[in-house]
């Protein structure tokens, strides 16, 4: 019996120093181990090798052992190897808090999933986050709702209110009875790229490779999105002119870069030494809006030799938003950057379909460049909407053919531009007639006074009720805060793309504004 005591106390010192070698999962565990390792041989070198107490002492490690690792490997582990969702001293706040709390199920799932940080830099880019965090509509969203309730004439979403020419609808309808109605190629069918090649050389003089250097996109905002996805990140910084189109902002929020808005001046002009300060090693992208949108300011050839002045000196590229390129007036004239010396090898140029043969909704936009830039573009768009329109897109090849529809567009839209503007006049605005694109900004700051408002986006809340139109304040376009938000504070924006018919009941309306304010 005395010589059971010694050897069950070698076997029970054995089986923990076994059991703490074999285990993992507790602070320190490799220094635990180590340690549990050489008390264990320290003990086999002095009480010897063949000792029964020795014996004992390696037969409780190994069963301590085989106990601790059988254990173990029935512990759930997390994504990192951990047990029970445990990290190391490198885990981050949110790791942390999953540590100490509970798991929370499939709602806390959600919960944690929606206050991630990426969409809300989104919804914050794009002025649609709140002081208190809730998410607001767009101000299109808003002022529609607006419009519906009070049965107000809408002028400040930019959409046609009648459809392009019939032919190039009967092409769409040709390629979905002869059967093109399933994926078209990630790049867009070869006679669209074709098309859009032509084009360019056609109109402009651009050699541009259809089979390398042009990607059909669903729309502008994709081509827009993927460039700036592929091209951009974390450290980078994107300039654009202020006020900006929301997608431009909401894209480079998606990629992580910094955005850099230009303020325009108060005329809607180029501010080039705005532009050249704000241009650092840091600048990935210069983003150009020409026709622009919100203002219809179109850029001259001189204010553009500025902005590709600037891309050379700071050797960065320059993304163009040429969706309004066929939408010019009087003597205004589009010139893309690409055909400006020196650029064509640094310029990405987008532009689109809908708004030239007033056809939005089929969403068929381009992007063509350099072949490099394109593969880098190409190869982010492919995990966006890999491809779309395939009946479209063969509509739109042949429509970009035809140079006369475009025309007649615009020689009907500057009709109905100079319809809107002697209204807007008669009513108390100030108006900058503009160049291009379907819109007309006006400045109501009499109006703003005279009522006691605060801003732009007052008297657009107050003029559905007031006369019975709708129309949007360019400061929604602006960052809050900025130099061209309050430069622009009581600017509002109308479109001119209805019918003429509209318009007159817009204007109207509008002329009863003065009467109004005086009550």
């Amino acid at each position: 019996m005395e010589d059971v005591v010694p050897l069950a106390l070698a076997s029970l010192v054995g089986g923990v120093l076994g059991s703490i070698s074999a285990h993992e999962h507790f602070e320190r565990a490799r220094i635990r181990s180590r340690t549990a390792m050489l008390a264990l041989v320290s003990v086999i070198f002095l009480v010897g090798a063949t000792s029964p107490l020795t014996i004992a002492l390696v037969a409780g490690a190994f069963l301590g052992m085989t106990i601790e690792m059988f254990a173990g490997s029935s512990t759930p582990r997390s994504r990192d190897g951990s047990a029970d969702g445990s990290h190391d001293a490198n885990a981050t706040a949110v790791q942390g808090e999953a540590r100490s709390t509970p798991r929370r199920g499939r709602l806390g799932r959600v919960e944690r999933m929606t206050s991630t940080p990426r969409w809300r830099q989104v919804a914050a880019a794009t002025g649609l986050l709140s002081d208190d965090g809730a998410i607001a509509q767009t101000i299109f969203a808003e002022m529609t709702v607006l419009a519906n309730r009070t049965g107000a004439v809408n002028l400040g979403q930019g959409f046609p209110d009648v459809d392009g020419p019939d032919w190039i609808k009967e092409a769409a309808k040709a390629a979905i009875d002869a059967g093109r109605n399933q994926y078209a190629p990630g790049d867009g069918v070869p006679e669209l790229r074709r098309a859009i090649a032509d084009h360019q050389r056609r109109r402009y003089g651009l050699d541009v490779d259809p089979d390398t250097e042009v990607l059909a996109t669903t729309g502008a905002t994709e081509a827009l999105t993927a460039a700036i996805l592929a091209l951009t990140g974390p450290g980078d910084e994107v300039i654009t002119l202020e006020p900006f189109y929301d997608s431009h902002a909401a894209a480079i929020a998606m990629a992580g870069a910094t955005h850099v808005p230009v303020p325009l001046t108060a005329d809607l002009r180029l501010d080039a030494e705005a532009l050249r300060a704000a241009a650092t090693d840091r600048t990935a992208l210069i983003l150009v809006n020409t026709p622009h949108n919100p203002t219809g300011t179109v850029l001259t050839r001189a204010e553009l030799e500025q902005v590709a002045a600037v891309a050379r000196e700071r050797d960065t590229v320059v993304l163009t938003d040429e969706v309004y390129e066929h939408l010019v007036y009087d003597d205004a004239e589009h010139v893309p950057m690409a055909t400006l010396p020196g650029m064509a090898e640094r310029t990405l140029t987008v532009s689109s379909s809908g708004k030239t043969f007033s056809l939005t909704g089929w969403k068929v936009g381009w992007l063509h460049g350099p072949a490099e830039l394109v593969t880098a573009v190409r190869t982010v768009k492919q995990f966006m909407t890999y491809t779309s329109g395939s009946a479209f897109q063969p509509a739109i090849a042949q429509a970009l053919g035809d140079d006369e529809a475009p025309r007649a567009l615009a020689a009907s839209l500057a009709e109905r531009r100079d319809l809107l503007c002697a209204g807007l006049e008669r009513a108390g605005f100030d108006v900058v007639v503009p160049q291009g694109t379907y819109f007309v900004v006006a400045d109501g700051a009499a109006h703003v006074e005279r009522l006691g408002l605060a801003d732009g986006h007052d008297l657009c809340l107050r003029l559905p009720e007031l006369v019975g139109v709708v129309g949007v304040p360019v400061s929604a376009f602006c960052r809050a805060g900025s130099t061209a938000a309050e430069t622009l504070r009581s600017r509002v924006r109308f479109t001119f793309v209805k019918r003429p018919e509209v318009l007159r009941d817009g204007v109207e309306r509008l002329e009863g504004l003065r009467s109004a304010v005086a009550r």
